[in-house]
């Protein structure tokens, strides 16, 4: 016996919850054990309770109710394959090995001829919820009239708020049952008036993954006349009592309602009954066709909601990409038009480059222009973490996996459940922290360390390398099958010497950033600076050229950026090999050289009166002088004390 519930629709579609002995409570406060993030729900909605063997399930007095099988319940035993709805949330109860409550009822369309008989039709214009005003002129029983009208307000107060198209087609088809007395049913939509892109089905008697049976010429009648129709005694009907299908199953009546929004037929509500005492009538035609009306709405709503977050992330993603990167030239542009296209996928992303070239801020905007943009960001590097504490970092543990696992511990990836994980160095990965990433990838699940229990995971990966793969696969250090498995979408970031047209606009923006952080006053660079910046080969990349902005502000003493201000490695060799331009370099460096040593003898060795002369500030003479490694010289061409000497 393995207890469980399994997550059909809803925020938890797919996911498995084993059921422990004693409660498990439901509801969208944290404190609950299955905590559903649903405004429907109540605080505390319903418990599942264990009792030995028996498991129940009990209503806690919740706003909007607890059904199920399609009916509100208080409490009741559950039994292999019942599904519990809850606001937008279905989940199937299941004891056994056996997965086939998963399987969705299929619709099965049998084709008959022409209806036979005059079934009862009614169009949305004439009915008597609809239009209020049509209900006097009409003998009615005013009891039950007044059931269906708080049906009619249950079912709108039900479905109003649901905002995903699947989750509003089971809760539907759940109150449905709760006001006509159906044994199957099925709600259908469709865009073109001939073929259903969306079915929601369920056989009352026989369970789930039993085929639900629908007569073809009834919905294209309702289809083509946009009118409801019911057939109160489907034997009497020659065409239909032909129906072998309709015969096997015992349909004693059935029911079918279009729904209608402005621009066409959106779909229908199909529902068949057995019973020969209790028979769909005129009356169950009116409420249903009122239920319709209401569904169409409630469909209109998600679409349209639909659309319009579509249409916010399209925007965002051509208008308005976010991201923290800077640079207009055309490389950078190929990566934004990267970002662009992939972030709406859930695609695995394989990032390539250099250190320093700024892969993590590329995983970073690909998950903020991305449906999981409100979901977490996970990023861990795994050359910065030992193997043995890798694997417990990147799947969590149980309590008592190890010597000081104390409590149970969950890992990065199920921290990043529903968001993005990024994988920084993973080349870095042990072989055995490879294998279980590739099953993580192809199987969608994972086992914290010590555990036995498969959790099911819904991460997008972003992986980053600033090695060939192709070079470590054939040292044998990587697999092969996981570089595949990675390798769906992939990027290689350019070096910073590969957009020289964007190094002086990260120069100001790293000027401005470190000047925020550490209130420096802004500073502008000097021609002579931006040539060293724009010809030096930057092996560092964007992250060299953010340090050394750094630090020639930090060191720098004058308003402007000079080249002394930068490291010498960028001053000495931003110009490269050729051989005229090395022997002009030289000979700039030897007369910096000789005017130094000049001015210090012409100011009689005062380091302050030097810095006059040549105009420029004390303590930049000082690091000039220590840069070209001139002190000795210094010392030995003047005469007398090297004089006063400035503060650093």
């Amino acid at each position: 016996m393995n207890p469980r519930v399994v997550g059909l629709s809803g925020p938890f579609q797919g996911m498995t919850f084993p059921l422990p002995l004693g409660e498990v409570s439901i509801g969208r406060d944290p404190g609950n054990q299955l905590c559903i993030s649903d405004k429907s729900l109540s605080r505390r909605h319903c418990l599942v309770l264990g009792r030995g063997e028996e498991f129940v399930v009990r209503d806690l007095g919740s706003r909007n109710g607890t059904l199920l099988n399609g009916v509100p319940v208080e409490e009741e035993r559950l039994r292999h394959g019942d599904q519990i709805s809850v606001g937008e949330s279905t989940l199937v109860f299941l004891v056994h090995a056996d997965e086939t409550h998963l399987k969705r009822s299929p619709v099965v369309f049998a084709d008959t001829a022409e209806l036979g008989g005059a079934p009862v039709t009614l169009r949305q214009e004439d009915s008597v919820y609809l239009h209020g005003e049509k209900t006097a002129a009409r003998d009615v029983d005013v009891g039950r009239q007044a059931r269906d009208l708080d049906a009619l307000l249950k079912i709108a107060t039900g479905i109003g708020h649901i905002r995903d198209c699947e989750s509003l087609q089971w809760q539907l088809l759940g109150l449905i049952f709760d006001v006509v007395p159906a044994d199957r049913g099925a709600v259908l939509l469709t865009e073109n008036a001939s073929e259903f892109d969306s079915v929601v089905a369920w056989d009352r008697v026989l369970g789930p993954a039993q085929p639900v049976r629908v007569s073809r010429t009834v919905l294209r009648r309702v289809l083509q006349d946009r009118a409801g129709l019911v057939v109160s005694d489907v034997s009497s009907d020659k065409t239909l009592q032909s129906v072998q299908t309709l015969k096997d199953l015992q349909v004693s009546s059935l029911l079918c309602v279009p729904m209608l929004s402005r621009d066409g037929v959106i779909g229908a509500i199909y529902l068949d009954s057995r019973s020969s005492t209790e028979r769909f009538d005129e009356s169950h035609l009116q409420v249903m066709t009122a239920v319709a009306g209401i569904a169409t709405l409630a469909f209109d709503n998600v679409r349209h909601w639909e659309e319009l977050i579509q249409e916010n992330s399209d925007l965002r993603a051509e208008i308005n990409l976010e991201h923290n990167m800077v640079g207009s030239g055309n490389r950078i542009r190929e990566v934004f038009e990267f970002i662009r296209r992939v972030a709406p996928t859930d695609s695995t992303v394989l990032i390539e480059g250099e250190s320093g070239t700024g892969k993590e801020l590329i995983a970073r905007a690909i998950h903020r222009n991305s449906p999981r943009a409100e979901r977490p960001f996970v990023a861990i590097n795994c050359a910065a973490i030992t193997e043995t504490l890798l694997e417990s970092e990147l799947f969590g543990h149980e309590k008592g996996a190890f010597t000081g696992a104390h409590t149970q511990v969950k890992g990065k990836m199920e921290v990043a459940d529903g968001g993005t994980l990024f994988l920084d160095e993973v080349t870095e990965l042990a072989t055995g922290l490879q294998a279980k990433l590739l099953r993580v990838l192809q199987e969608r699940e994972f086992e914290r360390v010590g555990g036995t229990r498969a959790i099911k995971l819904n991460v997008r990966l972003v992986a980053a390398t600033n090695r060939k793969l192709e070079k470590a696969i054939a040292a044998g250090a990587f697999r092969k099958d996981l570089y595949y498995r990675l390798n769906v979408v992939s990027l290689t970031m350019p070096a910073l010497r590969e957009r020289r047209e964007d190094i002086l606009q990260l120069a100001e923006h790293f000027i401005a950033k470190t000047c925020r952080k550490s209130g420096f006053r802004p500073k502008s660079i000097s021609p002579e600076a931006r040539a060293c910046l724009q010809s030096y080969d930057w092996p560092g990349n964007v992250r060299e050229l953010e340090n050394a902005i750094e630090r020639a502000l930090v060191l720098g003493s004058g308003d402007v950026i000079l080249p002394d201000d930068l490291p010498d490695t960028i001053v000495e060799s931003a110009l490269p090999a050729p051989s005229t331009q090395a022997r002009y370099h030289g000979a700039l460096k030897e007369t910096k050289k000789q005017l130094i040593l000049q001015a210090l003898q012409q100011a009689g060795g005062n380091y302050i009166e030097a810095a006059r002369i040549l105009e420029m500030h004390p303590n930049s003479l000082l690091r000039l002088i220590r840069n070209l490694d001139l002190k000795a010289a210094a010392k030995s061409s003047l005469p007398g004390s090297p004089g006063e000497r400035p503060s650093s």
